[in-house]
Formats: structure tokens, C-alpha cells, sequence
């Protein structure tokens, strides 16, 4: 059996090797309706709050942009290639905190060529830093981070070619992962990790859970080490955040499913082939990415089946009480959940976006049952409500369909366990990795970033295109309107009644990214808001400052060569939803993802994260690696949003 090299293996690739996706997608049907009846620019793409399909007087990109003063307080950064970040002229960035940086005066020390060894693994700033968010209370502020996976030729001993060798690897591997709470602070020579503060903490792959929800004490939950099927251990894969009006802390349960395997070969129920099947859960007997189940019976399905169900949701923590059990919400559904942005509805009611990060996948809203009082309780608002997932209709309109018993033919557990069946079952529409949603704090609209699709286009071994599951050959469409579409894309909906728990809204797209250099017309140059200056491909972080301005994190190609011409490393832009206006801000090292976005309280300071860098970021030459997080001011110290 070939060994499969997982380093050099990207998650979506993984994913499409254990469940190949269908290569048409709904939302690809949808558009390319709408193009063939109105025109791609005219029908599907709007810049401003008159746009055509949400308003009236469709505003051309160009024109728009033209016509109204920009409100970016900085000048456009040109794309890098180096090892390092850089932003704008008048701007500052600095280290805050690395992978193995103390949070405890008793943590082990970072050795630059080893790391960190497993003993106080627990009590160091965790690797691959992701979504964040700040928190401030009576002058503290706290700084909540995920921690999304490990790269284990950097995290073990280098003789090991990233492979577990012992319960005690595994244990490391663990310890690097999950969220990390540290109170931070701003002295004279910038912002520092407090030591020892009572906040810190890390909650890892072995951290006590509770579970609640639909799910909670169902048979799909119950393992012969919690047989109520209500606590679990650990939260996994955690990928982009959020937060909750009454502040606690959402972290989202990713690609869960690469942490298990089988030691042996498998005899399974048709739940459970299904349910692996389309989470892509491995049942093969193959060490995997991580090789937990090789060392820990917990991840070994032969064993124990059930455990992935307990993986794979929004979990909430209060970043202000070390001692409360985080809590697994099953409500929100279990899928690859990228983050979870919060809007109020006029009411009260809370409303939560989320994409499930895959080809193919939904996108959902939960609307609660209860309504949000500020300092009322809160206990049943991610527990008791609503469960929707998004169909996109050609003519610019949408609906959000209720994932009930009724609908979809299966229980309220069933949903929460198995919710991208349930939102086959109400023929929901796939959509292109929606990953990132951001709600716009001065309008009522939300955005989610598309972040690409390799293979739109792309031909079988007969020289054909790719058909569906149906038959139909992946044809060019409006938001992927590219055979292999590698730029991405960021739609863009307005509830109607201007609330977010309205069951109906209006949908456009605010950008499609593209190559105008490389393609000096077409649909490869992209929308009319991308330019030879502010080329991006694969937007995946989003998030809106406190102005309305949106700014868009990248994870792509940056290998500045091809379609990526020009294109530099991955970056940071900022975006004027009026305006369409987009400008390169920030720039990070070789082979980084730019991933996680907040602001410290007075608005004053980013705080941007910088994931996975191939480059000897920060340390330099001959230092390991490190997913940093770093600050970034204004050199007259105003607000940065």
C-alpha cells in the first residue's frame, strides 16, 4: 500500500479522496439561469446598497468607485514574496505571542530547531493559529485563539517524518491544539502575554465538554466511557470563531473528521457507513494524518463508532470563568463548520450564519427560540430555536428552509447528528466551500466568502467534463464562471423586512477574484473592483470593523507564477461594501495563510493571525516555523477600525 504523504495534502484534497463530491453543484445551476437570462454583470453582480437585485439603479463597479471619496486611511500595499509581513506606510506590526511562547512562568522553554517537548505542552500558545476574538471587561482584556491543526513534521522530532511514535507523541499533538484563553496587555514597549494570569488557560483534545441540544443523551452519542452520551472530550479542528451578545466564546469544529481511523477491517451499521461516508471519515486501515486511533482507542471507530458523532459542532466558553465546562451545542448542527457570525433580529432573537467548509456543502442559520435580554438568561439561545439551511433561487432571491422532523423524515437528533443529510433531504443548495460569514454592523446584510473550486471544468479519463451525480457536465456559471475556478468569490444576501431572521432574502455577489494581468479581459480578470494593484485569489477570513469596512483574509496559491501572476504571498485587504473598493493592507511570509481578525478595545490595535508560514517566521534563518499572532498599529496611534 503507497503511504499517503498528508503533509503535502490539503484538507479539501483528503476530503475528495475519502467522498469525491459531484462536480456540478446547485448554486453553479442557479447562477448560470440567471446569467443566461440577465447577463453576468447585470443580473448577479452589485456594488452599493442600490444594486439591482437588491434595490433599484444597478451601480457599475467602476463608476461607483469613482464617484465616492474613498474612506481608507491608508495607501495600497503592493504584493510581497518574502519571508516576512509587512502593511502599509504610516502602519507598525510586532510579535504579540508564537507557537510555544509561555502563557505559564513554569512552561517548558521553545527550542528554535525542536519546539516544545510534550511535558507543558499544555501551558504554551498553541500551533496554527485561526480564529480570535477580544474580550474586555473593567480594564482587562482577554484574547481568545484557535488553534487549528498541527504540522507534525514541525511539531515532532524531525527523525520521525511527522509521525506519531507513542502515546506520548499523540499527547503533544493534542496539547498544540484546540483554543487558547490568555489575558494580553499594552505597556511601554507594546502588547505582551500577561504570565500567569488567572484567565489563561488552553482547552485542548482532552479538555472535559458537555453537550446539549437535540443530540444530547441520544444513542448516536453514547460510548462505553459516557454512557449518558452528554460529555465528551476535547473540540477539534478549530477553525474560524465568534462570539455571543451576552460574551462568551464560539469556537467551530472543522475537519474533525482526519482525527479518526480504524486499526482493523470494519463491519458497520448503514447509520454509521453513511454518516462516515458523507463526513469522510476514513475506514481504512491507514495511519492517516495524525495517527491518533494508532495510539488512543478513542479514535479508532473499530472500537468505538460512535465518537465522531461527538465531533464536528459549535462549542461555546466563557472566556471569564476557567472553571466552567465548555459546551457542545449540538442545535447548531454538526458539519465543517468555518465560524459563526451573530446578528440580533429586531425582536431579539439570536441569529447565527455558519458554512460548512466543503465542495459541494450548505450554508445554515439558526434563529433562537427565546429573545436576547442583556443581562437576562441566556441558557436556552443556542439550545432551543431553528435550524435553516440557504436555497438560492436564479431570479436573485432566496429562502431559508426549517430542518424539521416534518421536512426532512428524520428525528431532531437525527438533524442535529446528521445535518448535511437533512439538508440534502430538503434539497437545500451545495455551494462552493462556503467558508467565512460576516454580518455588516452598519447595514442588514451578511457575506460569505466562496474560496474556490480546482475542479469546475476539469475532465475524467475519457477527456470529458466532469458530470454530476445526475449526469449533467460542470458547465461555467456565474459565481464560478471560470473552468478550474482557483480565484474565488464573495456573495453577498440582505434579509428581507431588514431581518435576520426572516425566512426570505435577496442575494448578489460583492466580488469575484481574478487575474487581470494574466487575463485582460473575460471573466478571469474578475469583477470590476479587482485590479492590477489588489490582486487576491481564495478569500477564506472575513470580518467588518466597527465602520462597515470588510476586511477579507486569503488561504491560496502564492507560488507568484500562472494564473497567480503578480498575486504575491496571501494577504489582508480591506473592502467598502458601498463603494466596492478593495485595497491590499497586509501581506504575510511564505507559505502563510492570513487567518483571524480582532481589535483590541479601544480599536487601536489589530490583532491578525499568521498560520502555517513555510518561511522561519518570526525567528529567522534556521529557526522551526511558527504560527504567529501580530499587532498592528497606526504609527500616530489612532483607531485601525
Amino acid at each position: 500500500m503507497t503511504q499517503i504523504n498528508y503533509d503535502e495534502l490539503s484538507f479539501d484534497d483528503e476530503d475528495e479522496m475519502k467522498f469525491p463530491r459531484a462536480e456540478v453543484q446547485d448554486f453553479d445551476r442557479v447562477v448560470e439561469q440567471a446569467v443566461s437570462r440577465r447577463g453576468f454583470l447585470g443580473g448577479l453582480l452589485a456594488f452599493g446598497s442600490g444594486a439591482a437585485v437588491m434595490g433599484t439603479g444597478l451601480l457599475n463597479g467602476s463608476s461607483a468607485i469613482a464617484q465616492q471619496a474613498s474612506r481608507f486611511a491608508f495607501e495600497q500595499l503592493a504584493p510581497q514574496t518574502d519571508g516576512t509581513v509587512h502593511v502599509p506606510s504610516g502602519y507598525t506590526w510586532d510579535v504579540l505571542v508564537r507557537w510555544g511562547d509561555p502563557l505559564f512562568s513554569d512552561a517548558p522553554a521553545f527550542d528554535p530547531k525542536t519546539g516544545i517537548p510534550t511535558k507543558g505542552s499544555d501551558r504554551v500558545f498553541g500551533e496554527n493559529t485561526d480564529g480570535m476574538e477580544l474580550f474586555h471587561k473593567r480594564g482587562t482584556e482577554l484574547l481568545v485563539v484557535n488553534s487549528e491543526y498541527v504540522n507534525a513534521k514541525i511539531n515532532l522530532p524531525a527523525e520521525q517524518d511527522g509521525q506519531p511514535a507513542s502515546a506520548d507523541d499523540v499527547t503533544r499533538l493534542q496539547n498544540f491544539q484546540g483554543v487558547t484563553v490568555m489575558e494580553v496587555a499594552e505597556g511601554e514597549n507594546g502588547w505582551d502575554v500577561v504570565f500567569d494570569s488567572p484567565y489563561n488557560r488552553r482547552i485542548h483534545h482532552r479538555t472535559p465538554m458537555a453537550i446539549d441540544g437535540p443530540a444530547a443523551g441520544h444513542d448516536l452519542l453514547k460510548t462505553a466511557a459516557d454512557p449518558t452520551g452528554t460529555q465528551s472530550l476535547g473540540t477539534f479542528n478549530n477553525c474560524g470563531s465568534g462570539r455571543t451578545p451576552w460574551g462568551t466564546y464560539l469556537t467551530c469544529e472543522e475537519n474533525f473528521n482526519s482525527y479518526f481511523g480504524t486499526t482493523e477491517e470494519l463491519s458497520l451499521s448503514d447509520v454509521h457507513a453513511a454518516g462516515f461516508k458523507r463526513y469522510g471519515v476514513s475506514t481504512k486501515v491507514d495511519p492517516g494524518r495524525y495517527n491518533y486511533h494508532g495510539f488512543d482507542a478513542r479514535f479508532d471507530i473499530s472500537q468505538n463508532p460512535n465518537e465522531p458523532h461527538r465531533a464536528g459542532y459549535i462549542v461555546e466558553i466563557d472566556p471569564w470563568n476557567p472553571d466552567a465546562t465548555p459546551v457542545k451545542h449540538t442545535a447548531l448542527g454538526r458539519f465543517k463548520h468555518e465560524n459563526a457570525a451573530y446578528a440580533l433580529a429586531p425582536n431579539g432573537q439570536v441569529v447565527v450564519y455558519m458554512g460548512d467548509d466543503e465542495r459541494g456543502e450548505y450554508m445554515y442559520k439558526w434563529v433562537s427560540r427565546d429573545v436576547y435580554v442583556h443581562g437576562g438568561d441566556t441558557s436556552t439561545l443556542l439550545s432551543e430555536g431553528q435550524l435553516f439551511v440557504a436555497k438560492f433561487n436564479d431570479d436573485g432571491t432566496g429562502t431559508w428552509l426549517a430542518l424539521t422532523p416534518e421536512d426532512t423524515g428524520m428525528t431532531e437528533a437525527e438533524i442535529a447528528v446528521f445535518t448535511r443529510m437533512a439538508g440534502t433531504a430538503v434539497s437545500a443548495t451545495t455551494m462552493d466551500r462556503p467558508e467565512w460569514i460576516a454580518v455588516n454592523p452598519t447595514a442588514v446584510e451578511a457575506y460569505c466568502c466562496l474560496t474556490n473550486n480546482s475542479r469546475r471544468g476539469a475532465l475524467d479519463d475519457d477527456g470529458n467534463i466532469r458530470t454530476n451525480a445526475a449526469g449533467e457536465p460542470m458547465v461555467p456559471n456565474a459565481p464560478n464562471p471560470r473552468d478550474v475556478n482557483r480565484y474565488g468569490q464573495i456573495v453577498r444576501w440582505r434579509p428581507h423586512n431588514d431581518d435576520h431572521a426572516a425566512s426570505t432574502f435577496d442575494w448578489d455577489l460583492y466580488v469575484m477574484a481574478g487575474n487581470p494581468e494574466v487575463y485582460t479581459d473575460g471573466l478571469y480578470a474578475g469583477t470590476a473592483n479587482i485590479n492590477a494593484g489588489n490582486m487576491f485569489n481564495s478569500p477564506d477570513g472575513m470580518q467588518f470593523d466597527s465602520t462597515g469596512l470588510i476586511w477579507i483574509q486569503t488561504d491560496g496559491d502564492d507560488d507568484n507564477e500562472g494564473d497567480f501572476l503578480g498575486m504575491g504571498n496571501n494577504q489582508m485587504l480591506a473592502g467598502d461594501p458601498v463603494t466596492g473598493e478593495i485595497r491590499r493592507f497586509l501581506t504575510g511570509p511564505n507559505g502563510s495563510e492570513v487567518t483571524g481578525l480582532t481589535w483590541s478595545a479601544d480599536r487601536r490595535t489589530m490583532f491578525v493571525g499568521i498560520q502555517h508560514p513555510s518561511a522561519p517566521f518570526p525567528d529567522g534563518e534556521g529557526a522551526l516555523p511558527r504560527s504567529t499572532i501580530v499587532t498592528v498599529k497606526r504609527a500616530d496611534n489612532a483607531l485601525v477600525g
